[in-house]
């Protein structure tokens, strides 16, 4: 069998490749009868022919994930840059907001001593004096010490505020008996944030009894205060923390960065997707006219393997992301054995075969419904990927496993959205088959 030049050229083919390919094919001809015929699938020959494309090329295993996240200051400040860059691509030329971006991020890199420490309560706690708390923390190392922070909830609403995370360490007083709403603030405090519990009013039995009920996160940094303890006492292992204060506030630039770069993600994919519609309408009609104009069925897996693998590297390329190609395949692979099991085929292919009724021939050609089909997966499979990048950009190592649990859902959530744009995809189709027959 020869190949076109112009994919020899886009992906070299070995012979374990060509045996493979001629496999698929002779496939497809056992799966016509037995699809069409037998399981009276709609597509018949073409429902084999998606089946093998997503087992052949996107179902192949793969290497260990090589993606980290980033575990120094070094690495979230580089990481950070590329996000930067990765704007600019996007935007396109210096801008207020890339202006402003630059000015976050050199305020954090900037950060230097004192360290700042915020002691926080809900409304009504009895406090010390802010007087008490500058003599119990005073060390060798300055600080400066902020109680302007009451939790209070807004609308009902817990949320940890903003300005706390900018702290270097927060204080968080209780006072017994403690209420549902001391606990339930304790949840709002990020896993991330330096904080330390001080309780005052539990005797010792009540103080185990409080331990156990709470995340292993607090066994260390829980502290007990009496009225006959001097409160310099009490917070003598918080004080001896904070000697240690370039550490401190390495840490703390450390978080900040990463707190930048969660929120740059956010405003990223709004600019990716726009992106991403382009290059997701290009492969789909890529896909189609392949299928559309292939003689041989084994050519039409050739070229959908060729076009998916390009689409993904530009998505890569897109949402920032350095996985191997052969993890890019394989997250593709069970988006797309979801979306097959889901029926995205069989679904599209009726509704093409119900159009195809009531407006018989007159866009609707031999071959058609075939390549609109396989348009159209490429379509779903493309967001769902896109969906799973969107998770994994730049913040932490992919979970294949967990992306098999989270694949239907992904695919699920893609079809329902393609399925509400179903008119604009006919009406593209319409376009794209006007211009392919003319």
């Amino acid at each position: 069998m020869k190949l076109p030049v112009l994919l020899t050229q886009v992906a070299p083919v070995s012979p374990a490749l060509i045996g493979k390919v001629a496999l698929a094919g002779s496939g497809v001809l056992v799966g016509q009868w037995l699809l069409g015929d037998v399981l009276h699938l709609p597509g018949g020959g073409f429902s084999l022919l998606t089946i093998g494309a997503a087992v052949w090329w996107l179902g192949r295993g793969s290497g260990p994930p090589r993606f980290q996240q980033p575990e120094t200051l070094y690495g979230w400040t580089k990481r950070c840059r590329e996000v930067l860059e990765q704007f600019e691509a996007l935007e396109g030329g210096s801008s207020a907001d890339a202006r402003a971006r630059e000015a976050a991020l050199q305020k954090v890199l900037d950060r230097s001593a004192p360290q700042t420490v915020a002691v926080v309560s809900v409304p009504g706690t009895e406090m010390f004096p802010v007087e008490s708390w500058q003599q119990a923390l005073a060390g060798s190392a300055p600080l400066t010490l902020s109680m302007a922070y009451p939790l209070a909830a807004t609308d009902g609403a817990r949320c940890w505020p903003d300005a706390l995370r900018q702290q270097d360490v927060v204080v968080h007083v209780l006072r017994a008996p403690l209420m549902a709403a001391d606990l339930l603030w304790l949840n709002q405090v990020p896993e991330d944030q330096p904080a330390w519990l001080v309780v005052g009013g539990l005797s010792s039995p009540l103080q185990q009894d409080l331990l156990s009920q709470l995340p292993q996160r607090w066994h260390e940094r829980l502290l007990f205060s009496a009225v006959d303890v001097e409160l310099r006492d009490t917070l003598q292992p918080l004080r001896l923390s904070l000697g240690s204060a370039e550490s401190t506030l390495t840490m703390t630039r450390r978080r900040l960065l990463a707190d930048l770069h969660r929120r740059w993600q956010a405003d990223l994919e709004q600019l990716r997707r726009r992106r991403f519609q382009a290059l997701q309408q290009r492969t789909q009609w890529i896909v189609a006219t392949s299928v559309l104009a292939s003689p041989v069925p084994s050519l039409d897996l050739l070229a959908i393997a060729v076009a998916n693998g390009l689409m993904m590297r530009e998505m890569a390329d897109l949402w920032g992301c350095r996985l191997q190609l052969d993890v890019l395949r394989e997250a593709a692979g069970q988006l797309a054995r979801a979306a097959l099991a889901q029926g995205v085929v069989e679904w599209s292919s009726q509704m093409l075969l119900g159009l195809a009724k009531i407006d018989s021939g007159s866009w609707l050609v031999a071959g058609a419904m075939q390549a609109l089909s396989a348009a159209y997966l490429t379509r779903v499979v493309g967001r769902s990927m896109a969906d799973w990048l969107a998770i994994n950009a730049g913040v932490a190592e992919p979970d294949l496993q967990l992306l098999k649990q989270q694949a239907p859902l992904l695919v699920a959530r893609a079809a329902e959205e393609e399925r509400l744009d179903w008119p604009g995809f006919l009406q593209q189709s319409r376009h794209w088959l006007l211009h392919e027959t003319s």
